[in-house]
């Protein structure tokens, strides 16, 4: 029990260590700001107390020294400046070293170093003693939340006229558009209905009461109804809610004096004779069935805005083991498999009831499937905060004055792609940092500030999540890139490459226009590990740059690593699955007479290469009568995939291919058909590279040819 006791210590530690480094670089840009001051010092107090209780004294006395500096910070003894933010940092860095290593030789004298460190910063920048009372710090000016509209309850007693349809009104329309502006409870009243021979299909016979909690006013309510005529009864009342009643909802008693139907005198001769009030009513017809069930409704309408705000005002978080994620992601992928068997097994023997389970079967799979998705989706912002600690100390070891400016931090993606995005930003930042921005002195000389800035943007695109690295610095030299990439023997004298293609060199292995090895870059490691890690989890990376203005990496990343939608092709007796969202079209396809691996096709005046996978994988099986091309997007242009014929829709559940296969090519992943068998899952982007490359290729061939003639 104390093992597990500890452990979620260590979680929320670690989450505290987290919080208080963006506390304290936000500190740095705002050193009065109170407010933060407080939330520093409660941090270091917190984890003070809760290391001592569960026998982390090391940290505990560590972490005591740092508080007491920062108690001198909150009672304005202590001046807040650059140096103390990062000597803080420090002691920050080393708690958690304290966590990770607790039995390392070293910790004990780091540990009195930087509490030595701290004491004499008190010493150097104490202020001069205060004055009985010290001043109340003025308020920091922050913006305001934008306040949430207040909500209210109404009650709407609706009767249309009986020739309401005559005039064109639908009054279905009407109570959807109430449905549109709230929470509603809507009952219906049905006793007008005359029997079934005497029914005018031209009449309205129907009533509605409408219970609906909302923000707009009464006169939004009203015009709702504006345009029914005056034949046409609405009536709207407002209903009070007593907040001295606490988590008790009105009764029914109350609800139903509140509407003027019964007397409280008749209500409380109904409660003296202990009988349910709503039987009693109905029996003895002071409260017809139908005003009764509307009671009711409002009734239960009350309790459930009740219920939540309750809910609202505590938490509804827990913390989950990834681990558990993981295998519920993986179970419903096998739900998802099983009911594709399920669903052709259905279809094979012609049985009705079983089609009936299997869609139903269906539905609800692909429910628990969403909601799966979005546990297991997370902010973005949650890695974001890291980079403005190693903006901050690149700085400073770089001589440069830099601001990192994050957008769209609230963008969600699958967690295990957020795991595997932290190298390959850092890679990014530290590339934008280090060859991007320049010094002070040079952006001064070119007429530009300062102070440079690197974004770090996210925002969804469809089925991906696009993740934008800015800088405003020089811009990549393609001179300098050309000249490195002769050196390396990457590419000859004469060869004729597009700026794309000059700026993409950046990503070879062991590629650095540095003149010289620092402590941040210049060895060549960084940009390919960028590539490959993109790569693998089925992302693009393009550069954009312009030359003194800046450069602009754009990474295209797929919302989640684990279930997809695909479409099911054949070629010949194999199946493969292409990702929907990178397919445009399917179209017909007539092969030519002398077939090649890769060729173009004009569709609607527009070329595009294709590649035949059947020449590709080298596939036997008799060509059909007419085959089918399927165009798909591949970043910034289109190519074509010949393939025998299309399926349909199918739910992929990814499975990897297995270290025996790791170097096969044009394959992202597998995945199980509902009849067992295996389909393999098309890699766009490589198969795309092969038609680039052939298309290069012929174009050089054909340049040789011209010359040599």
């Amino acid at each position: 029990m104390m093992d597990k006791m500890a452990e979620i210590f260590l979680d929320e530690a670690n989450d505290l260590l987290d919080k208080l480094e963006d506390l304290l670089l936000e500190l740095e840009n705002n050193p009065e700001d109170i407010e933060t001051i407080q939330a520093v010092f409660r941090i270091m107090h917190t984890i003070k107390g809760s290391s001592g209780m569960f026998g982390f004294d090391a940290i505990s006395h560590f972490t005591h020294e740092v508080e007491s500096a920062f108690d001198g910070v909150r009672n304005g003894e202590v001046a807040v400046t650059p140096e103390l933010i990062t000597h803080t940092l420090s002691a920050r860095d080393h708690i958690r070293k304290l966590l990770d290593e607790p039995d390392n030789p070293d910790n004990e004298s780091e540990s009195k170093d930087l509490i030595e460190v701290f004491k004499l910063y008190v010493q150097q920048h104490s202020k001069k003693p205060k004055q009985e009372k010290e001043p109340e710090p003025k308020p920091q000016k922050t913006a305001k939340p934008a306040e949430k509209a207040e909500e209210s309850t109404w009650r709407i007693h609706f009767v249309p006229a009986a020739d309401v349809f005559k005039n064109g009104t639908r009054p279905i329309a009407l109570l959807e558009e109430l449905q549109g502006m709230g929470k509603c409870s809507i009952t219906p009243f049905f006793s007008k209905i005359p029997r079934l021979n005497d029914i005018d299909p031209t009449v309205c016979y129907l009533s509605w009461e409408i219970i609906i909690t909302t923000t707009a006013t009464e006169d939004d309510l009203k015009d709702v109804f504006i345009f029914l005529d005056s034949s046409s009864t609405v009536q709207i009342t407002h209903i009070t809610v007593d907040e001295d009643q606490g988590d008790q909802p009105k009764l029914i008693g109350e609800i139903l004096v509140e509407r003027n139907v019964t007397t409280a005198d008749v209500i409380n001769e109904v409660i003296s004779a202990h009988k349910t009030i709503g039987q009693v009513l109905t029996d003895s017809k002071v409260v017809s069935k139908e005003t009764m069930q509307a009671a009711l409704a409002e009734q239960k309408h009350l309790r459930e805005l009740q219920e939540k705000k309750q809910q609202e005002t505590s938490s509804q978080t827990i913390k989950v083991n990834s681990e558990k994620l993981d295998k519920l992601i993986d179970l419903v992928g096998e739900l998802v498999t099983f009911n594709a068997r399920l669903g052709q097994l259905s279809q094979s023997i012609q049985n009705s009831e079983l089609s009936t389970l299997a869609e139903q079967g269906e539905r609800l799979i692909l429910e628990l499937r969403d909601t799966t998705m979005d546990m297991r989706m997370l902010p973005i912002g949650t890695i974001f905060s890291r980079f403005r600690r190693l903006v901050r100390d690149l700085s400073k070891d770089l001589k440069k004055d830099i601001e990192l400016v994050t957008e769209g931090a609230e963008t969600e993606l699958d967690k295990t792609v957020i795991e595997k995005l932290n190298d390959p930003l850092v890679h990014l930042i530290r590339n934008s940092v280090d060859h991007g921005i320049e010094t002070p002195a040079v952006r001064e000389a070119a007429g530009k500030n300062p102070q440079g800035t690197v974004v770090l943007k996210a925002e969804h695109n469809g089925a991906f999540v696009s993740i934008v690295i800015e800088d405003d610095g020089a811009g990549l030299n393609k001179k300098a890139i050309r000249q490195k990439a002769i050196e390396r023997g990457v590419i000859t004298a004469n060869d004729e490459l597009t700026d794309n293609e000059i700026y993409e060199l950046i990503f070879q292995p062991g590629f650095s226009t540095a003149s010289q090895v620092t402590s941040v870059s210049g060895r060549g490691v960084g940009m390919d590990v960028v590539k490959k890690d993109i790569t693998a989890l089925g992302g693009t990376v393009s550069t954009t740059t312009e030359t003194g203005k800046g450069t602009k990496f754009t990474l295209k990343l797929p919302l989640t690593l684990a279930i997809i939608e695909g479409i099911l092709v054949k070629i010949g007796n194999a199946s493969f699955v292409v990702p929907l969202s990178n397919v445009v079209e399917c179209l017909e396809f007539e092969r030519p007479e002398n077939a090649k691996l890769c060729a173009s096709v004009n569709i609607r005046n527009e070329v595009i290469p294709y590649i035949d996978l059947r020449t590709f994988f080298e596939i036997d099986d008799p060509i059909p009568a007419m085959e089918q091309i399927i165009i798909v997007n591949d970043q910034d242009s289109r190519i074509g995939l010949v393939i025998d014929k299309v399926i349909g829709n199918y739910q992929t559940v990814i499975k990897p291919l297995g270290r025996l296969y790791k170097n096969t090519f044009g394959f992202s992943g597998a995945t199980i058909l509902g009849d067992g068998s295996v389909a393999l899952i098309l890699d766009i982007y490589k198969l795309s590279d092969i038609v680039k490359n052939m298309e290069i290729a012929n174009t050089s061939a054909m340049t040789a040819k011209q010359t040599a003639e």
